[in-house]
């Protein structure tokens, strides 16, 4: 959404503002010194349009991403009075941004199928989306950042503190409804000072590694599609530096925690693709229902994604290092359930509590149901059930 103001690049290109409006209070970020694209110029519209598809066409890139689009649909976007200039009718939403994304958006669906495109977006812009006909901006997701800082700000609490912040996780599902949302720990997160994902977990070094296991396993079936910058799979230990090469050395040698996580995410991804339930209704109320979602002393949290069919996977949190033995909660659907994933296995370095693989319910009434489980919740960890025969 904007370009550096560097005077080997595009900034007063040919002597002129050719790419950029020449007053500042159009032209200039103030915040990262990069300057504005004037998306009413023809000319930078399809030159940006024609990036963008040489991008897909030549290079085979199956998604872009487009930054800071708050920036972009907002005249005031971080500018105080008098330092923006409205639009033609006196508003302060960029007319020409707007077109622009739209535009592009819908050339892109139109002569590149298969690609999609993505926003970066921070405010509460409605439809970003959603179609252009119904007053959207036309891109195929939307990063959820509300969802990544409530988690992460989550995560980074000592255990004991975190049936105080309960909702951090809760949260996201009230407004998961209104944009297809992808669920992104990008390389925003890991620079900067912000510290890698596995060094903002608290605790000693099997802690940290626990901690980032469950909250993987939470994220893989929390509804919207999963981004991972490189090096987070496989618990990079220090910031990513774009002048050198990933912490590969991580994984050699005997087998660590390091290969534990990268175990993980394989198996995550795997049994993703392969239980339409984790995927298919994303964005539908009935592809998710919570089944424990007010234990906050013990920082359990429980709940059911679902597919078209009505096939069904229990998703079990614990955020404390304490094992919860005969946890029982009520359940739609009676029968054996089997564990197709645990975050505590011995197979990524975990302490191995679980379930034996099998868990049969019982006519027991639980949380307002005549059905119910009694599990075995490993510290630290988050565990996948799905019924037999399914």
């Amino acid at each position: 959404g904007h370009f550096p103001s560097d005077d080997f690049g595009l900034a007063e290109f040919d002597g002129t503002h050719l790419y950029e409006h020449s007053d500042p209070r159009e032209g200039y970020h103030q915040d990262w010194n990069t300057l504005i694209y004037n998306y009413g110029r023809r000319e930078v519209s399809n030159y940006l349009v024609g990036n963008a598809l040489y991008w897909i066409e030549r290079f085979g890139i199956d998604a872009l991403r487009v930054d800071a689009v708050a920036s972009m649909i907002y005249r005031d976007y971080s500018r105080k009075e008098g330092e923006w200039v409205p639009n033609e009718y006196g508003g302060r939403e960029n007319l020409e941004a707007i077109k622009f994304l739209r535009d592009t958006n819908r050339i892109i669906g139109e002569l590149a199928p298969g690609a999609v495109t993505m926003a970066e977006e921070s405010t509460d812009f409605p439809g970003v989306s959603r179609p252009p006909s119904g007053g959207g901006l036309g891109f195929w997701y939307k990063w959820n950042l509300g969802w990544m800082h409530d988690t992460l700000d989550y995560m980074k609490l000592d255990p004991v503190h975190r049936q105080y912040h309960h909702d951090k996780l809760t949260f996201g599902m009230l407004y998961n409804g209104t944009e297809n949302f992808v669920l992104p720990l990008s390389h925003d997160e890991v620079v900067h000072g912000k510290k890698s994902i596995l060094d903002r977990m608290p605790g000693d070094a099997w802690q940290k590694f626990a901690n980032l296991r469950a909250y993987y396993g939470w994220m893989f079936a929390f509804p919207g599609k999963k981004l991972l910058f490189m090096g987070n799979e496989f618990a990079q230990g220090r910031e990513w530096n774009h002048d050198a090469s990933l912490d590969w050395h991580l994984l050699e040698g005997g087998d660590n925690w390091h290969h534990g996580v990268q175990r993980l995410v394989r198996d995550l991804n795997h049994t993703y693709r392969h239980h339409k339930a984790l995927h298919e209704l994303d964005f539908d109320d009935y592809g998710f229902e919570w089944l424990v979602v007010d234990d906050h002393e013990r920082s359990v949290l429980i709940f059911v994604r679902r597919d078209k069919a009505g096939n069904e996977i229990i998703v079990a949190s614990n955020f404390t290092p304490v094992t919860r033995h005969h946890y029982r909660f009520g359940i739609n659907q009676p029968g054996k359930w089997r564990e197709v994933l645990n975050t505590d296995s011995m197979h990524y370095h975990g302490s191995n509590a679980g379930n034996g693989g099998l868990v049969q319910s019982d006519e027991q009434e639980s949380h307002g149901r005549p059905q119910s489980l009694s599990i075995t919740l490993p510290p630290l960890a988050t565990i996948w059930l799905v019924r037999e025969g399914e």
